[in-house]
């Protein structure tokens, strides 16, 4: 009875499992042919989709040359290099490896706040500084006996003997102070020493004719002052007249500098205002100087107003005369950003900079520009403080930005169309 019973539940759970086995074969047989059988030409499809594109291929010691197609290198001993498109490169801008940038030797510059003032280039010429002249006459008529030899254009010094000159007008003033006693009467006799100083007769050699009661009538005419003779009327033999002009010497310390200022580009120069030289010769030293002020007449010929300058002179190496390039600086008291010009890049269409971000990232920018100051561009809109642009290798920059499509913020900071 038992073994009747066991083996009907034996037959029992074949069955079961013998029908279960038959519907999981057909279930997976049905879901078997419902589900798509991916084809190998699908397969390399969807590889090629995740892959990103190649735009074109280079060497990257000659980043510049691209290429269409894989191979060797026609520059290097190495294959080429494929460049890939970026995701999303219009948001995270140009990527550019570390070493590439270093290779390229790509310099960067901060922006930076200066003050603003305009700039203007002119010609100018040097001219003697007539506030530093000095004019050597006779005050009584003389003899000349004897002459240095100078001519005009030598440089002399202070106490540079000229001419020795023998003056009769001095005896008689001298003889009426020497027949004065010396202890009597105070006030004529200072009244005879300043006879014999109109005359034209040195102090020193006063006392000494006063201490040696002897008269004298010859003196040495001496430069006053350190400079170049600009006229020298003086020769052996010569009668002059009282007041007569020996020689005219203007010192070399100090040069006023003639600029020809056109008459439209006036406005906003005053005096104060910075001017810098640079002479025609370029071994001449560069001269800094203020701006005197403007000469009230226009020339007629040019239409221009001269500005004079002075300028210091040091160990007196320029010379009246030399022309050359002024640069006139007139401040406003404002400042406002600027980069090197070098870094500025014009299309003929817009301005644009290359943004130097984080993580050799770089972004081209569109600017609004002002004036130049020397070589620094007056920025008006469309970078910060303290950003970093790029001011060597910027143009390359721009054509691999151009290339991957990414279009430069406008000075509103939009991305252009």
């Amino acid at each position: 009875m038992n073994n009747n019973l066991s083996v009907r539940l034996l037959a029992a759970v074949g069955l079961s499992t013998l029908v279960l086995g038959i519907a999981i074969g057909i279930g997976w047989q049905h879901l078997h042919k419902s589900l798509p059988i991916p084809s190998p030409q699908k397969d390399a499809a969807d590889k090629a989709k995740q892959e990103p594109k190649v735009l074109y291929w280079y060497d990257p010691m000659v980043p510049d040359r691209h290429f269409d197609k894989p191979g060797p290198s026609p520059f290097m001993d190495m294959d080429l290099v494929p460049k890939y498109a970026a995701p999303s490169t219009q948001e995270s801008g140009l990527t550019i490896d570390a070493a590439l940038v270093r290779n390229l030797g790509m310099r960067k510059a901060r922006v930076q706040r200066l003050p603003i003032h305009s700039e203007l280039e002119v010609a100018g010429q040097l001219q003697f500084n007539q506030r530093n002249q000095a004019i050597v006459q006779l005050r009584a008529a003389g003899f000349v006996e004897k002459a240095w030899p100078l001519a005009v254009g030598d440089k002399v010094s202070a106490g540079q003997p000229l001419a020795e000159f023998q003056i009769p007008e001095w005896l008689d003033a001298q003889n009426e102070l020497l027949s004065q006693p010396i202890d009597q009467n105070p006030h004529l006799l200072a009244t005879l020493r300043a006879r014999l100083q109109l005359l034209g007769m040195p102090n020193a050699l006063i006392a000494r004719v006063e201490k040696t009661r002897q008269p004298e009538t010859r003196v040495t005419i001496t430069s006053p002052i350190s400079g170049v003779v600009d006229m020298l009327d003086v020769k052996v033999g010569m009668a002059l007249t009282g007041g007569a002009t020996l020689a005219k010497i203007n010192n070399l310390d100090s040069l006023w500098l003639d600029a020809a200022i056109p008459e439209a580009r006036a406005t906003g120069l005053r005096a104060g205002d910075k001017a810098i030289f640079n002479s025609a010769n370029p071994g001449d030293p560069v001269l800094i100087g203020t701006l005197e002020y403007l000469l009230p007449s226009i020339n007629v010929g040019s239409r221009t107003l001269t500005a004079r300058i002075l300028l210091d002179n040091p160990e007196g190496r320029l010379k009246p005369g030399t022309s050359g390039r002024v640069i006139l600086q007139s401040s406003t008291g404002e400042t406002g950003l600027f980069v090197p010009t070098e870094s500025v890049i014009r299309t003929g269409k817009r301005v644009l900079v290359m943004l130097a971000e984080a993580g050799g990232k770089f972004r081209p920018v569109e600017i609004i520009t002002g004036h130049e100051v020397g070589n620094q561009t007056l920025i008006s809109e469309g970078l910060e403080e303290d950003q970093e642009v790029v001011a060597s290798g910027q143009f390359l920059l721009d054509s691999e930005a151009s290339f991957l499509g990414i279009a430069p913020k406008t000075a509103g900071g939009h991305d252009n169309d």
